[in-house]
């Protein structure tokens, strides 16, 4: 119990003590007035903003939060079903492989204002900017777990009789897990900030939409504070993931306590 005490807090206190400078020299920053309130407000002036305008923007958050987890939830089932077609027919990833590479490299701040031009202001842009920048990092993690399968495993399998799917239920989904939660933890920070920046551009609500609304204002404050609250929401979501993966691969946590003796 107390060795899981004290690596707890080999982990925490790091960052928490780094974050902690950093609040400490923005405040000293403020507190001398060394930069004017309007470019940089103190951290008292972005919490008071906050409390005034919490209800606001959680019901923003709520929005974006929506187009996020379905955005999420679609980019993975794509990314996922792309993999294993490609790991499949050979053909197929020589045709896609290079296509999907080339996609990433249109920012993502191109593709925005032309699907709100092709699709209006609602929900579904956002969730097809997340789908396409959420279903590259997940199909390549997984396409290349597949492909780090010892073959030896898949032939000593093969020799026993197992199918194609017993081969890739037993041996290469759960041999790609590893990449595949690595992925999707880079993924999800990469979905939030796809919705605000789609929501930026053109929409009547999410946080993005608040962001314009207060920048447009000069309300440096509560830009600091949604920005904050952004990244909060980020954090909890890769908190989120990191739970899920060890739900998932229990076996992940004891090999990490063996290389930890």
């Amino acid at each position: 119990m107390k060795e899981k005490l004290r690596s707890t807090i080999n982990k925490v206190l790091p960052p928490l003590a780094a974050l902690l400078l950093i609040f400490l020299a923005w405040y000293c920053i403020c507190a001398f007035g060394s930069v004017p309130k309007y470019m940089l407000p103190s951290p008292g002036d972005v919490l008071a903003a906050f409390q005034k305008d919490w209800q606001l923007m959680l019901s923003h958050a709520r929005v974006t939060l929506a187009e996020t987890f379905i955005g999420l939830f679609f980019g993975i089932l794509t990314g996922f079903l792309m993999a294993v077609i490609m790991d499949k027919i050979s053909l197929v990833r020589k045709m896609l492989y290079p296509l999907i590479v080339i996609s990433q490299t249109i920012p993502t701040i191109a593709i925005a204002p032309l699907l709100v031009i092709w699709l209006g202001y609602q929900m579904l842009p956002k969730i097809i900017l997340i789908v396409l920048v959420v279903f590259f990092p997940i199909a390549i993690s997984l396409l290349e777990g597949f492909a780090s399968v010892d073959a030896d495993t898949v032939n000593l399998m093969r020799t026993m009789g197992a199918s194609d799917i017993q081969i890739f239920r037993y041996v290469k989904l759960p041999n790609s897990l590893g990449q595949f939660f690595s992925s999707l933890k880079i993924s999800v920070s990469y979905a939030v900030v796809s919705a605000v920046v789609s929501e930026w551009i053109g929409g009547t609500e999410g946080l993005g939409c608040y962001m314009t609304r207060v920048r447009k204002s000069f309300s440096s404050d509560k830009m600091f504070a949604v920005i904050i609250l952004i990244s909060v929401l980020s954090l909890l979501l890769i908190w989120l993931t990191h739970i899920i993966q060890h739900a998932c691969m229990p076996w992940d946590k004891i090999n990490q306590k063996r290389r930890n003796q």
